[in-house]
């Protein structure tokens, strides 16, 4: 498994500019599916076929990033986030953009107290003298992502981008073990779900499918003076009761519950009040879709270093394998 994360999490993929990933992915599973094809938004549909219920996996393929605005003459860019991205979590990383420039994420020198950081007070340094120079590798427009090498260690993963690369490796990772199913398995490896889940209700409103989960990560209650949540890392995979999005339908979250229990998968129940997940844009698509989400406990999101749970990313495929054989 780690070979196959630090394979996608390497790859570029800012929201809106999913080719690279889409395509690695697309190689991956092509063998391994019925059918394959790209919607107009960019997302990647891979189907199972089978005589039963048509089952929608989603799993996001975009990571949040810092878009270029301007470069001054002194060949400084200021930026502007694509997603969630917090300065103070910007401050001091490194970024790389699409045709591998590396740059410095810096703030103003003359900012008295770090309350007061916002976007418009930091800038990119790529090491260039003037904005000639500069803008012979990046200009206004062009995307940066967090760099954050994948690695296991103390049977955790730590990445960038695990946001929601862990969510297609296990899509893959269950494409890849599956044989036959008698219902009909849509994977759905979906585009700009960090600036709104733009692409997720597109797809379903294409595919109709009779059930749908959105296969994501979710925060986690266990580190320091962190603020109350009952997830915790390594104790199994989150069913989503409802996040600001969504509200699972019974459906769909009794039925994953079912499955954990029956194949003896330790389990925790996902509630939020803020966030969401692609299911919040599928489940009000096409006269409505019954809806829910298996979530992997992570830590430090939308930071370089997200970190994982390996049993967790092993229970979640189990329970999502149990979940698309029920009839």
């Amino acid at each position: 498994m780690i070979n196959l994360i630090k394979e996608l999490t390497n790859a570029y993929g800012p929201s809106g500019q999913e080719e690279v990933i889409r395509s690695l992915i697309q190689k991956r599973i092509a063998s391994k599916v019925d059918e394959m094809y790209t919607d107009t938004l960019g997302n990647l549909i891979a189907v199972k076929k089978g005589p039963g219920k048509r089952i929608m996996l989603a799993a996001h393929m975009d990571e949040i990033g810092l878009i270029a605005t301007f470069v001054d003459e002194k060949g400084f860019i200021r930026f502007s986030n694509s997603g969630g991205v917090s300065p103070f979590i910007a401050a001091g990383q490194r970024v790389i953009f699409r045709n591998g420039t590396i740059g410095m994420v810096c703030y103003e020198e003359n900012l008295e107290d770090m309350k007061d950081l916002k976007m418009n007070r930091m800038y990119i340094d790529i090491g260039t003298k003037n904005r000639e120079e500069t803008e012979r590798l990046v200009n206004p427009g062009d995307m940066s992502v967090f760099v954050g090498e994948a690695l296991e260690q103390n049977n955790r993963y730590i990445s960038k981008a695990l946001d929601d690369r862990i969510g297609c490796a296990i899509l893959i990772a269950l494409i890849e073990r599956m044989g036959s199913t008698e219902n009909e398995i849509v994977f759905v490896f979906t585009v700009q779900e960090e600036v709104g889940l733009r692409g997720a209700g597109p797809a379903a409103y294409g595919i109709k499918p009779d059930l749908a989960i959105a296969v994501d990560v979710t925060n986690t209650g266990d580190t320091p003076d962190c603020k109350p949540l009952a997830i915790d890392l390594g104790k199994g995979p989150a069913i989503m009761v409802k996040d600001n999005r969504t509200i699972s339908h019974p459906l769909v979250k009794d039925a994953l519950v079912e499955c954990a229990q029956q194949e003896n998968i330790p389990y925790q129940m996902e509630v939020l009040n803020v966030g969401g997940n692609d299911a919040g844009a599928i489940h009000i698509t096409a006269g409505g879709i019954p809806s829910g989400g298996v979530s992997i406990p992570c830590r430090y999101l939308h930071r370089p270093c997200e970190m994982v749970d390996k049993n967790d990313v092993e229970n979640t495929i189990r329970l999502l394998e149990a979940f698309i054989k029920r009839p």
